[in-house]
């Protein structure tokens, strides 16, 4: 396993001990204090809430400045297979330890990713033992194994978290369409999930969008 993991945190506006915790997990080439700043955003609807944001694993073999959670080469679907699954132990490590320092339930969870960062998202939320209370993606996509049958892929799931996704429909990284396979493969997996498309949005996050990822956590409280 790599080394733990770790990143820029938020305390909760509130004071005293958290109720909730927000882990944020950035982009291939950013790190964590890409999105931290997100919290702050929803500190007046999550008072409560504790945010974390760990730097990936990895330093970024294009950009030796940013880290990343798993190598992209060729971008194919066995690559990013692979590497989600490589990436898993050791976020699923930090999330453990940081639900433990905080006292808190596997239950008050919420995972909120970004690009690279939302196919982690998916792939450890869905697999938790203790489902969280949401997920939020922008601008990914759900891995699967390449050529694996439906059941099979089911079979692996056990928690059916809320999940909103989110994606800019001029994104030219990764596709819009990305967000209607991911919608409609987790409707498959009998996931609850939402989505809206940022009109004019390249690969990025817009102020509509951190609006509705903000709100659609607040509800789930």
């Amino acid at each position: 396993m790599a080394a733990e993991l770790d990143g820029p945190r938020i305390e909760p506006r509130a004071g005293g001990a958290a109720r909730q915790l927000v882990v944020f997990l950035h982009g291939y080439g950013a790190d964590g204090n890409d999105l931290i700043e997100i919290g702050r955003a929803w500190q007046g609807a999550m008072p409560h809430a504790a945010f974390a944001s760990p730097h990936a694993p990895h330093p970024c073999g294009q950009a030796p400045s940013g880290r990343e959670w798993f190598p992209l080469t060729d971008r194919a679907q066995n690559e990013r297979w692979r590497g989600v699954c490589s990436a898993a132990p050791v976020l699923d490590y930090f999330l453990d330890a940081e639900l433990k320092r905080r006292n808190l339930p596997p239950s008050a969870l919420a995972l909120v990713g970004f690009s690279q960062g939302t196919m982690m998202a998916l792939h450890v939320g869905l697999r938790r033992t203790v489902a969280p209370f949401a997920i939020v993606g922008y601008s990914g996509l759900l891995v699967t194994e390449p050529d694996a049958k439906p059941e099979a892929i089911e079979a692996e799931i056990t928690s059916r978290p809320p999940v909103l996704l989110i994606h800019g429909d001029s994104d030219d990284l990764i596709p819009p369409q990305a967000l209607f396979l991911a919608a409609n493969g987790l409707a498959a997996l009998g996931v609850p999930v939402e989505w809206h498309l940022s009109a004019g949005i390249g690969h990025g996050i817009d102020q509509e969008g951190l609006r509705q990822g903000g709100e659609f956590l607040a509800r789930r409280l």
